[in-house]
């Protein structure tokens, strides 16, 4: 091969490269192809060496290994420090002037609605796209005072401008659990942003906290959960209270609301729950018949009255560990419902 082939194909090596790492799309390896052939036919044509067409071979392969290593070096360059990120929210949590002392609890209920409005028949809602952000869907009843979660999350989402926000959500509620005392969740990043709310799901996707077991299972059925996914998840409420300015209904489900752990279960089975007497403009709700200062709502006393879901109750009130471990499966599946997470390029997944 002359000296000017050499230097044709080194520049040709050099656009390809470059071409390749802005769009690494079948096209453009089609491209790098055509660029080589043509390179090795004009090599041909004046009757070289085969020694061209395997210099020409392996600076194909050498371009492309060099842009796929120069796109994972780019995009490690503007890569999260996720660890920094989980510290940042974990500093975030403990405020004696928040309810019980800690913004744990909210922020594992805006993971949770964010998450919990996806439909497995038309694969529209889920945690993708970070619409709980925008109206109409942060207006909904279901999700009234996630915005106190929002505003604790947005310093660390300018800190963190290369995070989206529905990574954000989700990864503030498993570390609020973790960091309370719960199990690890399996979790990763990968989840995108949606600009606007066009893309909102509908309201009515979430449980309705005043209704019985029916409802439960249709609601937890069009994400895809079993009777046993539905019970563990429903152990969240071990943590936090409900508010009369949001739901209607008020007070903890346990005496430690900033402690995960089967507690809930453990009430729910052994005190006596009694309607609370009529509060004009407030929901119906139970309350233990003890202390009074404990609530349930419909939806909870309807796990103890359906016989399926009451086997799982009794499983969990008496294993904590097997608790601790369907929960954190359900919840990680919870986060994940309609998500596409982008796969490692194949450089990556050989040498990392």
């Amino acid at each position: 091969m002359s000296r000017v082939s050499v230097r044709r194909l080194t520049s040709a090596v050099q656009r390809s490269s470059r071409t390749f790492l802005a769009k690494p799309s079948v096209a453009n390896r089609v491209f790098l192809t055509r660029t080589f052939t043509t390179h090795q036919s004009h090599t041909n044509s004046h009757g070289r060496s085969r020694n061209g067409k395997a210099l020409a071979g392996l600076a194909l392969g050498s371009a492309i290994v060099y842009a796929t290593c120069l796109k994972d070096k780019a995009e490690a360059s503007n890569a999260v420090n996720y660890d920094a990120v989980r510290k940042a929210i974990a500093d975030k949590l403990d405020n004696i002037n928040y309810d019980d002392g800690s913004y744990g609890p909210v922020l594992v209920r805006l993971a949770w609605h964010a998450a919990g409005t996806y439909d497995k028949v038309s694969r529209t809602g889920g945690s993708n796209g970070g619409t709980i952000r925008f109206h109409p869907e942060s207006s909904h009843g279901a999700n009234a005072g996630l915005k106190v979660a929002r505003d604790l999350l947005e310093p660390i989402k300018k800190q963190f401008p290369g995070i989206s926000y529905a990574d954000l959500y989700t990864l503030a509620g498993v570390v609020a659990i973790e960091e309370l005392g719960g199990p690890k969740i399996p979790w990763r990043a990968g989840r995108s942003d949606a600009v606007d709310g066009k893309s909102c799901p509908p309201d009515g996707r979430l449980p309705d906290a005043s209704k019985a077991q029916d409802h439960v299972r249709q609601i937890f059925g069009r994400m895809g959960f079993n009777d046993q996914e539905i019970v563990a998840l429903l152990g969240a409420h071990s943590l936090g209270r409900c508010h009369a300015d949001r739901s209607g209904f008020e007070g903890p489900w346990t005496n430690a609301p900033t402690t995960f752990s089967n507690e809930y279960y453990r009430v729910l089975i052994e005190e006596k729950w009694v309607p609370r007497p009529p509060q004009k403009g407030k929901p119906f709700q139970f309350e233990d018949a003890k202390t009074k200062t404990l609530m349930m709502l419909p939806a909870d006393i309807a796990f103890i009255q359906d016989p399926e879901f009451k086997k799982y109750v009794e499983i969990y009130a008496k294993d904590g560990e097997r608790f601790r471990k369907d929960f954190a499966a359900a919840f990680s599946k919870l986060l994940e419902l309609g998500c596409k997470f982008p796969e490692k390029s194949w450089w990556s997944k050989i040498f990392g």
